[in-house]
């Protein structure tokens, strides 16, 4: 499924306490079309769904235009598209995007040189070495947290080589990509341990399998535990949502940054003495 994502900046960033990590960085600026995502900042990701699995030149024939339509009556807005293949994210950078989300681990190693060329952000992903649109057959992991986070810092590392902004590099676990439920919860528990490499961490976790198959509910039954696991993942560090509900997202994050300003010893907005 290709997607068209506008990125919302939260409004409402919560006070960043601390960040532990084993590197003298204590965590990259995100940086795209003008806007600033420190450590500690939320933004969503609102999902704009355009087209089924469709060929290449059927992606571009849908994507492209439609980008191209969304930066003409919106010239500040923060467009992100889903794709794995370096020819539509060749049509959608001359459109008018600034972010690639390749949501397949890096299948076509060309899609990184075209952000590279185009001065685009790219989303850095964990899918297991899968074949993009295939589903795993009993993944199994050493150790599923050490596995992503080495794949994700090596991957970061190669889009630097390849010419890739280093503030526009984004990473992402892709829960339920290559992995099974028990390997998405473990990544959720531990997101802390992606934050801790200093990319900015992406969760993409909106009504997926993995809260699915916890709760027992189908899709359409997914919408608080999509809401619960935001919050846990935001609590642990991540900076970018990806979501279908975003004005349930935007509430969730500003509960997480009211919730740490108060920790912190700061006062949150609406704060009523006594209440």
């Amino acid at each position: 499924m290709n997607r068209t994502c506008p990125i919302v900046p939260h409004q409402r960033a919560p006070i960043l306490l601390s960040v532990t990590t084993g590197s003298p960085d204590p965590g990259r600026t995100l940086r795209l079309r003008g806007r600033e995502w420190p450590p500690g900042s939320f933004a969503i990701m609102a999902v704009i769904n355009r087209t089924p699995d469709v060929t290449p030149a059927e992606e571009i024939r849908r994507v492209a235009g439609l980008v191209a339509a969304i930066r003409a009556q919106h010239p500040s807005v923060v467009i992100s598209v889903d794709t794995w293949r370096a020819e539509v994210g060749e049509a959608v950078a001359r459109s008018g995007a600034d972010l690639l989300n390749d949501a397949w681990g890096g299948a076509d190693p060309d899609l990184a040189r075209v952000a590279a060329a185009h001065g685009l952000g790219l989303v850095c992903s964990h899918a297991g070495g899968l074949t993009p649109r295939t589903r795993p057959h009993r993944p199994a992991y050493p150790d599923v947290v050490a596995d992503v986070r080495g794949y994700l810092t090596a991957a970061a590392g190669r889009a630097v080589a390849a010419g890739v902004r280093p503030d526009g590099i984004v990473i992402d676990p892709a829960h339920d990509f290559g992995k099974n439920t028990w390997h998405s919860l473990e990544l959720t528990r531990h997101t802390a341990d992606l934050v801790a490499t200093g990319w900015p961490v992406l969760v993409a976790v909106s009504n997926k399998d993995f809260i699915g198959e916890s709760l027992g509910l189908p899709v359409a039954g997914r919408a608080e535990g999509t809401i619960a696991t935001l919050a846990v993942c935001a609590w642990e560090g991540a900076r970018l949502f990806r979501v279908h509900d975003v004005p349930a997202a935007r509430d969730a994050l500003a509960t997480v940054a009211a919730l740490r300003e108060t920790l912190a010893g700061g006062r949150p907005a609406g704060w009523v003495r006594g209440s």
